[in-house]
Parts: C-alpha cells; structure tokens; sequence
C-alpha cells in the first residue's frame, strides 16, 4: 500500500496529538510529537536558569542546543513514545501548566526552530509518518500528500485543557488555563519565524462541536481517500 505523508497543524488544545497518533496507530505509521520536542528545550531552559517569568537569556539558550538531546521511545505497554531529555524520560515533566507558560516564547527563536525542525524532517524521511505541530505543513513537510488544519474556539480548548490538568491532579484555575491559550494563540501567530497558518492546500477541520470519535473518522476518512487517490 502506498504510504504518504500527513501533517496535521492547528491550534493549541485542538486535539492535534491525540488524532494524529490515532490515525498512525491505525495505518501503522510513525507518530512523531514535534510540540513535546519543543516542551522539551522548554522544560531544558527552565531547569538550566535560562527562562523564567522574569527574565529570558536568548544567548544562552542559543549555545546550549549543541547539548540537548532528544530521543523518542516507547516501552511495551506504553500507549505512546515518550519524550526523552538527555537520556532522560521527561514525558510528564513536559506536559505542565508552567511549561506551556514558556513554549511559545522558546519557539520563536530562529535557532532552536532551526534545530528541531532538521530533526523533524529526518524522521519523515521514509514517508509513513504522522506528524502534528504548527508548522509542519508550511515548513517541515511543506510537500505532504495531506495537510489538516485543526481549529475549535479558545473557551472550547480552554476547557479541554483544564479538565486534562484537573485529571492529573493539577490544581489550576480555569481563567489561568484560558489566559494560556489566548496568550499562546497571539505568540503563534504573530512570530516572525514559521508562525501558525493554514497551508493553502490544508484541509481545515472546526471541531468545537466534535467528540474524539467523530474526530478520528472524519481525519481517518482523509487520509484512506488521500491514500487510495479519491481526493
């Protein structure tokens, strides 16, 4: 069977992870999570002194990437690769209000884009391969056979996120977790460097209204036409 290439970008909280390793888990592609590579430089600049709510050292964050190690894995039993930092399993670390806090301003720097996406673009190279972000179908893969644009509004991603945070036993507020989204939503967009955009041949997928199942089928359906040649 013919294997393509399926970029999936969208907006934070829309769900982009959970479809996309679905839709892989299901044609048996490689699901690569390029927002966990970015949570991981993150969660390296806040272990390492380099970004906080008072101050962000630019240069050196730029002469540390030659020292930031990343690595995908996944254990029997595991229902997805883990991130690893430096050797280290950082899946959870990484998933933190206080991480999502600093991820945006981490990549809008030109450099550290720069290194995740060589990496990115290395790992698709065999085609079969899922991959979600914000970039991916505009900068990463600006040649995928199929391109999705998630979108849902801000207070519907809001309370999706929250009640993640809420289920991991995270206390947080939900105007907090709002402010996040709108405050990612603006960095996104307006970053010099590879901003959030709809690819001109994505296709775009509103799914304030949508469960997870409904979710998967309408993405599945893409990708089975797509494959097969129908669209």
């Amino acid at each position: 069977m013919t294997k393509i290439t399926i970029a999936i970008d969208g907006y934070s909280s829309t769900g982009k992870s959970t479809v996309a390793k679905q839709l892989a888990d299901y044609l048996g592609y490689v699901y690569v999570d390029s927002g966990a590579m970015y949570r991981a430089v993150t969660l390296f600049a806040m272990q390492n002194n380099i970004i906080s709510k008072d101050h962000f050292d630019i240069v050196k964050l730029k002469e540390s990437l030659p020292s930031i190690k990343l690595k995908f894995h996944k254990e029997v039993g595991w229902q997805k690769a883990h991130i690893f930092l430096n050797g280290k399993d950082v899946e959870s670390k990484i998933r933190t209000l206080e991480v999502s806090e600093f991820v945006s301003p981490i990549a809008t720097i030109y450099e550290v884009r720069l290194k995740l996406v060589a990496q990115q673009q290395l790992m698709g190279l065999e085609k079969g391969v899922v991959m979600d972000g914000r970039d991916i179908g505009t900068v990463v893969f600006p040649n995928a056979e199929l391109k999705i644009f998630m979108n849902a509004s801000a207070k519907e991603r809001a309370q999706r996120r929250y009640k993640e945070l809420l289920d991991r036993g995270d206390a947080v507020a939900f105007e907090d977790v709002l402010k996040n989204i709108e405050d990612r939503d603006y960095m996104d967009t307006t970053r010099e460097d590879s901003p959030l955009v709809k690819a001109a041949d994505a296709i775009e997928i509103d799914n304030s209204e949508m469960n997870l199942d409904d979710q998967f089928h309408t993405v599945l359906q893409l990708a089975k036409d797509r494959i097969a040649g129908r669209i």
